[in-house]
C-alpha cells in the first residue's frame, strides 16, 4: 500500500539552487496572418484582430502524426527548465486520442479546445512527476492542465505538482494520484472545475485547495486540505484530518479558455458568474456563458511593446498573449469593461525600468487569466494593480476577475518590487495565484530581491480562492478592505532573514504572514496556513502567522502554523491565541475558530 503521512511528516522545502535553463527553440509554426499596410498619411494603421498563435503553439488533431514524439521533445526542454526563457502551449482539437502520455515540464500548458472536456478526450496520461528533482516535487511549479477528458492508462493519471500548476475543467474517467513516485515531498496545488470519478490521493502533499469540482473521494490529508463547492468532499473535520470543507463557493466565475467552433475558427469562451456554486459548471453539456472570436483579440507575440499592446486596448480589441517574453517600459493599461487579457503557455511579462506591469481601471467585469508577471531588476513600487487608488464602484454584478496569473520576484534573474499586486477594486475575484518572492534560482538574496509586501487588498468585498503568498520581506498579505473572504491560504515566510533583528517589526517579533487591518470590521477567511523555515538563523522567533482586529464581524476557521524542523518558532497562531510551535518536530499548532 501507498505510505500515507500522518501529520507530523517531516518536510524540506524547496532549497536548491538551479541555474536558469537555456532558451528553447521553436518547434512548429502555425501559417502567419498576412499583415495590414498603413494607409498613407494616416498615422499608425489600425492594428489587427485574429491571426495565428505563434510558433510555440502546438496544434493537434487526432490525425496529427508523431503527437507523442512532440510532446517529448517539448518535455525534453522543459522537464529542468525551472527558470528557462521556453514556453510552450500544447493545444488538442476535439476528438478522441489513443496512447498518449504528456509529461509536462516548466512553462507547458495543456488544454483542449471542445466547449465541454468531454469533447477532447485522450486514452492515456497527463503526468507531472519529479523524476528531475530526485523525487522531489516541491518544485514543480508553473505548468497546467485544462479542458480534456482523461481515461488513464492505468486507472489512474499522476499530478504531482506545486505550486502555480492548475488543473481547471478537466474530467478524469479513473483515479489522480498527486504525490511523485515514492511518495516524496510535495507541496501543492489547486483543482477548480473538474470531475474526478475515482479517488484523489494526494498522500505526501503538504496542503490543497479544490473548487467547484466533483470527486469519487479522498484519500488522506497532511496539514490543510480545503474543499469548497466539491461534491463528494471529506466531512469538516479540522484538524484531524485536516480538512476544512465548505457546502458551496460564494461566488465564482471560470477562467476564460480557448475553443475551436463548428467551422474551425477559433473562439474564447467566457464563462458567467456563479453565487453558491457547487460542482462542475460543465455538467450539463455547453457551459453558461458568452463567447469572442479571435478577431475580437489582438494575438500578441514575444517582442511587441507595451505601446502597441496598449494601442490594441485602445482599439477595443481585448489581448491573447501567446506564448513567450514580453518585456514592458511602460504600464499595459485595461481601461475598458469586460476587457480580456488571457494569457497561452504561462506567457511573461517583465518590466524593465521599474514601472507597474499591468493596471485594471475602475470598471466592471475585467478579465485576467493565465499569465507570469516577473520583476525586473529596478525597484517597480507595484507589479500588477487592480484599480486605481481610491476605486470605489459597485462591481458585485460583474467583477474583475484575476486567474491563474501569477507573481514572481527573482528566481529567474534580478528583480525587486516594493508591493507585488495590489486589489483596489470592489467585488475583485482573485482565484488561484502564486505571489513569490524567490527562495532559490538567480538573484536571490535578503536585500538583493528585496519585496516588502506581497498582495495589499484596499478594496471591499474582495475574495480570495486559492490564495498562495510567500517569502516576502515584510506582510505577505496586508487586508485593508471590508467584507473580505479568503477560502485557502499557502504561505511560507521569508527562509533568507538573517537575524531577528531583520524582521523585528515594532514591539512585534516578525511580520504576520496574513494580516487584517486594524480598522477592518468585517472579514473572514477558511483553511489558513503559515509555515516557517528560518535556515540562515533558525534561532528566529516569529510572534504569530495570522494577525487580525479582536472584533466578533473580523472570524477565521481552521487556521495552522508549522515549523519546518524546528528552523524558526511560531510563539502563537492567531494574535496570542494558539499554542507555540513544538520544537524540531513539524507538527502544526491550529486554531478551529477565531475569536
Amino acid at each position: 500500500m501507498p505510505r500515507t503521512p500522518s501529520s507530523g511528516t517531516p518536510a524540506v522545502r524547496r532549497r536548491t539552487v538551479l541555474a536558469a535553463g537555456a532558451a528553447a527553440p521553436a518547434l512548429a509554426a502555425l501559417p502567419s496572418a498576412p499583415a495590414s499596410a498603413a494607409p498613407k498619411g494616416k498615422g499608425p494603421r489600425a492594428l489587427p484582430g485574429g491571426g495565428d498563435l505563434g510558433p510555440n503553439v502546438l496544434l493537434f488533431d487526432p490525425s496529427t502524426p508523431d503527437i507523442q514524439a512532440r510532446l517529448d521533445e517539448v518535455f525534453r526542454r522543459q522537464e529542468s527548465a525551472q527558470f528557462g526563457t521556453g514556453r510552450y502551449a500544447l493545444l488538442f482539437k476535439p476528438g478522441t486520442y489513443h496512447g498518449l502520455n504528456a509529461q509536462l515540464g516548466f512553462y507547458t500548458s495543456i488544454m483542449g479546445l471542445g466547449l465541454s472536456p468531454d469533447d477532447t478526450t485522450i486514452n492515456g496520461d497527463v503526468t507531472v512527476d519529479a523524476g528531475w528533482f530526485g523525487g522531489n516535487a516541491t518544485q514543480n511549479f508553473w505548468r497546467s492542465a485544462e479542458n480534456l477528458a482523461l481515461v488513464p492508462a492505468g486507472g489512474t493519471n499522476r499530478w504531482a505538482v506545486a505550486q502555480a500548476a492548475p488543473f481547471r475543467r478537466m474530467h478524469i474517467r479513473g483515479g489522480l494520484n498527486l504525490a511523485p513516485s515514492g511518495y516524496g515531498w510535495a507541496s501543492g496545488g489547486y483543482i477548480a472545475d473538474s470531475r474526478v470519478e475515482g479517488e484523489i490521493g494526494p498522500y505526501s502533499q503538504q496542503q490543497w485547495y479544490t473548487r467547484d469540482s466533483a470527486i469519487g473521494g479522498w484519500v488522506n490529508g497532511v496539514w490543510n486540505m480545503v474543499f469548497s463547492g466539491v461534491e463528494g468532499a471529506p466531512a469538516q473535520s479540522f484538524p484531524n484530518p485536516p480538512y476544512t470543507t465548505m457546502d458551496t463557493t460564494p461566488v465564482s466565475r471560470e477562467k476564460p479558455f480557448l475553443y475551436v467552433d463548428g467551422g474551425g475558427a477559433f473562439r474564447v469562451f467566457l464563462p458567467a458568474k456563479r453565487t453558491g456554486a457547487r460542482g462542475v459548471s460543465w455538467g450539463n453539456g455547453t457551459p453558461r456563458g458568452t463567447s469572442l472570436p479571435l478577431t475580437r483579440f489582438y494575438v500578441a507575440k514575444p517582442g511587441v511593446s507595451a505601446a502597441t499592446l496598449n494601442q490594441a486596448l485602445a482599439q477595443g480589441l481585448n489581448l491573447l498573449l501567446t506564448p513567450g517574453i514580453y518585456h514592458l517600459d511602460r504600464p499595459v493599461r485595461v481601461t475598458r469593461a469586460d476587457t480580456v487579457v488571457l494569457g497561452l503557455g504561462y506567457a511573461t511579462l517583465i518590466p524593465d525600468n521599474g514601472v507597474t506591469a499591468l493596471t485594471v481601471a475602475d470598471v466592471d467585469g475585467v478579465r485576467l487569466a493565465g499569465f507570469l508577471v516577473d520583476a525586473g531588476p529596478v525597484n517597480s513600487a507595484t507589479l500588477l494593480e487592480i484599480g486605481p487608488r481610491g476605486a470605489s464602484r459597485d462591481h458585485s454584478a460583474n467583477p474583475t476577475t484575476v486567474q491563474d496569473v501569477f507573481v514572481r520576484i527573482g528566481g529567474a534573474g534580478p528583480g525587486r518590487a516594493t508591493t507585488s499586486m495590489v486589489v483596489n477594486n470592489r467585488h475583485t475575484i482573485v482565484d488561484h495565484t502564486w505571489v513569490w518572492r524567490a527562495d532559490h534560482g538567480e538573484g536571490v538574496g535578503w536585500e538583493t530581491n528585496r519585496a516588502d509586501y506581497g498582495v495589499v487588498v484596499n478594496g471591499h468585498d474582495v475574495l480570495a480562492t486559492g490564495l498562495f503568498v510567500e517569502h516576502f520581506n515584510k506582510y505577505d498579505v496586508q487586508w485593508f478592505g471590508q467584507r473580505g473572504r479568503t477560502i485557502f491560504f499557502q504561505n511560507e515566510k521569508a527562509y533568507d532573514a538573517p537575524n531577528q533583528a531583520a524582521i523585528q517589526n515594532g514591539a512585534l517579533k516578525g511580520y504576520a504572514a496574513y494580516r487584517v487591518g486594524d480598522a477592518v470590521t468585517s472579514h473572514e477567511g477558511w483553511g489558513l496556513g503559515s509555515y516557517c523555515y528560518y535556515n540562515v538563523d533558525p534561532t528566529i522567533v516569529q510572534h504569530h502567522g495570522f494577525a487580525a482586529p479582536n472584533r466578533p464581524g473580523v472570524k477565521f476557521h481552521d487556521l495552522l502554523v508549522v515549523s519546518l524542523g524546528g528552523n524558526g518558532q511560531y510563539e502563537a497562531v492567531v494574535n496570542d491565541t494558539g499554542a507555540p510551535t513544538s520544537g524540531t518536530s513539524t507538527v502544526p499548532s491550529t486554531v478551529v475558530s477565531y475569536p
